[in-house]
């Protein structure tokens, strides 16, 4: 079996190679592994540091040509994506990749076809406590999201979700901004795959420390979340519209 971890950035050029080490660092008990990051169009040298790192230990490079947004990242990456299991993986250290073992477990049994990672379940290593609103909007946005996808998450917008190759081959992504997590919910909802969810521990940044998701992005996944509802999924074999 092989893991493709999906890497979006933009101007993580402070972040970029400890977040790479922690990936490459990882025990995956054997598991072949490559780590896939789509650069969507950094200006701050992060796209200097990864000129050093392509080809380095799994390490694959892909640059957009311009800034589109993490979901067209994401987008870009599960497309270039040559594993049976892909994670995905933020650049930014709010996410830790030594919990990658509690994200496939549930694939490897042969109980799941995707994974969400939940910073809500609880863990013995807990979170680090910033935004009382932010926290307010993502339970918001994530009762909505079960309300018309019938899955009871606990943390719809989390970064950490884990699929089979199968299922994230056919999700045909289109939102091109952080629209991308309410996408892939319900997509994966309308799919009728197994999903589970695992607790994750969550380091998050500031806004100050370059935090990018607003307020903008709740009133987009609200729009993306009616938009895709009733997603008709198309078979593997009908090519993407």
């Amino acid at each position: 079996m092989k893991l493709s971890v999906i890497m979006p950035v933009y101007n993580e050029r402070r972040t970029i190679r400890e977040i790479v080490a922690r990936v490459q660092a990882v025990d995956l008990a054997g598991l072949e592994r490559e780590l896939v990051i789509v650069d969507d169009g950094s200006e701050d040298g992060t796209r200097e540091v990864l000129a050093d790192l392509d080809g380095r230990d799994g390490v694959r490079v892909f640059l957009q040509p311009r800034n589109f947004g993490k979901g067209a990242a994401v987008a870009r990456g599960v497309g270039e994506a040559s594993g049976d299991v892909l994670i995905i993986q933020d650049a930014d250290l709010e996410y830790d990749p030594a919990e990658y073992p509690l994200l496939l477990d549930p694939i490897r049994r042969g109980n799941a076809d995707v994974v969400f990672g939940s910073r809500f379940l609880g863990t013995p290593r807990g979170h680090r406590v910033l935004y009382f609103w932010h926290a307010v909007g993502n339970q918001m946005l994530t009762l909505l999201s079960n309300m018309f996808s019938g899955l009871n998450l606990t943390d719809m917008e989390t970064c950490y979700k884990a699929m089979t190759r199968e299922v994230a081959k056919r999700l045909d992504l289109r939102s091109e901004r952080f629209g991308i997590e309410p996408e892939i919910t319900c997509k994966v909802a309308r799919l009728r795959a197994r999903v589970y969810e695992v607790p994750i521990s969550y380091n998050g940044r500031t806004y100050a420390e370059g935090k990018k998701v607003g307020f903008k992005d709740a009133l987009q996944a609200v729009w993306v979340i009616l938009r895709y509802a009733w997603w008709n999924p198309r078979t593997p074999d009908t090519p993407a519209r």
